[in-house]
């Protein structure tokens, strides 16, 4: 035979064996994952039991669950005590039991659940840590439950952003008077509120569809309340559908129509929700998806893909477009100085750092409520009374506040290094889709 014959049946030979290797390496990690899934599955299992079990000493704890009702605790006795100590131990116990599984031959895909999963167990039980009494810093205690460390920015770093606002809001006074008579131009009346956020929901919801396929059956009930320390709110309620409450106790502006629309409707909270109800808990059967423990991982990728979401559904001028052309003449309002408006809303929402800031000083325990309501009035410009019901949201959810700017920009820069750029607006869907409906926590976005 020659030479060059025998050569080409060596090449042949050796593509063989190489296909029957990755073959018989896919086969290998196949089966590693289905013996590994019946310990994967009870150790996510005795995860939901254990923040069901934290959630009833906190109900801000369990933000939603839709898993099977026999996972749920036996109701408890009145008066009992926080368990703290069992239920530490539980967590560590179930970190312990995660730690010690082999991992190495499992898929690329079952490595990431792993991964999630042990976040979410260091959160639970940072929380059952704080609910015992427990302080932790800003940061560390950012870092426990989210997965980050939040950056600090000394407060004259937004002095500048204020020195061209100062020259932007017309009008007489200081800037944080003027702001607040400037922008009241723009104030949805009362009785014009429900037919803005119904049409603004209903665009979002069209944009959202077009490009990300849910179920048939999903839908959302909206309702209006007040007394809450929150503008907004998604509580999703499983089988593809959720209750979506705006607060009414302080002015609603017309930006804040999309603003909501997209950030707890689509393609925010809503769809985020949905997603991981559809792909992760009803196709791969991974229960843990099934809870979404609020104080974890998953709500810097959930505040900040939402906050996100706005963008990818209403980019650049389209947005103005379509509230100068839709939503202004429906709220009687006139759109003759949005172009301003929105110059000034883009410069104040580079401010949101300050909030941060403010939270940070305060929850260290640097300054007093009065002192961080007094920078939010200046660095947010906020009204007092605002600011004050801010503070209240600082109360109630603590470093929470960093998952919506911080979560936002994580996104954004792993949507766009990932091809999602602005003029590509379909691979920013893509992506951001896939970003919705696969396990993800900052550490992640970030390496």
């Amino acid at each position: 035979m020659k030479r060059s014959a025998i050569l080409a049946v060596l090449l042949v030979s050796l593509a063989a064996c190489k296909v029957a290797t990755k073959d018989n390496q896919m086969m290998s990690t196949q089966m590693e994952d289905e013996v590994m899934q019946p310990a994967i599955n009870s150790i996510a299992t005795d995860y939901v039991k254990l923040v069901l079990e934290v959630g009833q000493f906190d109900s801000d704890v369990v933000d939603a669950y839709y898993g099977p009702e026999d996972l749920k605790p036996a109701e408890l006795e009145k008066g009992s005590d926080f368990p703290a100590a069992s239920l530490k131990a539980k967590a560590q116990l179930l970190t312990k039991q995660l730690s010690a599984l082999p991992t190495d031959a499992l898929s690329k895909e079952q490595q990431v659940r792993l991964t999630m999963l042990k976040k979410l167990l260091i959160a639970i039980e940072t929380k059952i840590t704080m609910l015992d009494g427990q302080e932790y810093v800003f940061e560390e205690e950012a870092k426990l439950l989210y997965d980050t460390v939040p950056p600090k920015f000394p407060l004259s770093h937004f002095d500048s952003l204020l020195a061209q606002l100062d020259t932007l809001v017309p009008g007489e006074g200081n800037l944080s008077e003027r702001y607040t008579e400037f922008t009241s131009q723009f104030v949805i009346p009362k009785d014009k509120i429900d037919i803005v956020f119904r049409t603004a929901i209903a665009e979002a919801r069209k944009r959202t569809l077009s490009k990300i396929s849910l179920p048939e059956h999903e839908n959302f009930v909206l309702e209006y309340v007040t007394d809450k320390a929150w503008s907004g709110y998604n509580y999703y309620q499983g089988n593809g559908q959720s209750l979506i409450q705006i607060n009414t106790d302080f002015p609603i502006y017309i930006t804040r129509a999309i603003d909501l629309a997209a950030h707890e409707g689509y393609p925010g909270h809503h769809v985020f929700n949905a997603l991981l109800e559809q792909k992760l808990v009803n196709k791969n059967k991974w229960v843990e998806y099934s809870i979404y423990h609020l104080f974890s991982p998953q709500s810097l990728i959930a505040e900040g893909s939402a906050n996100y979401g706005i963008d990818v559904a209403f980019p650049g001028e389209s947005r103005l477009q379509y509230e100068k052309q839709v939503l202004f003449p429906l709220a009687g309002l006139d759109a003759s100085k949005a172009d301003l408006y929105y110059q000034v809303l883009d410069l104040v929402s580079e401010l949101s750092y300050a909030g941060n800031e403010a939270a940070r000083q305060y929850l260290n325990g640097d300054i007093s409520r009065e002192e961080a309501a007094e920078i939010m009035v200046k660095y947010q410009l906020y009204s007092p009374e605002k600011a004050l019901q801010r503070t209240r949201f600082v109360d109630k959810y603590r470093s929470y506040v960093i998952n919506y700017n911080l979560g936002k920009d994580l996104v954004a820069e792993y949507v766009e290094s990932n091809g999602g750029t602005a003029d590509h607006p379909d691979k920013r869907w893509q992506v951001f889709e896939e970003l919705l409906s696969t396990p993800k926590t900052a550490s992640m976005l970030e390496n």
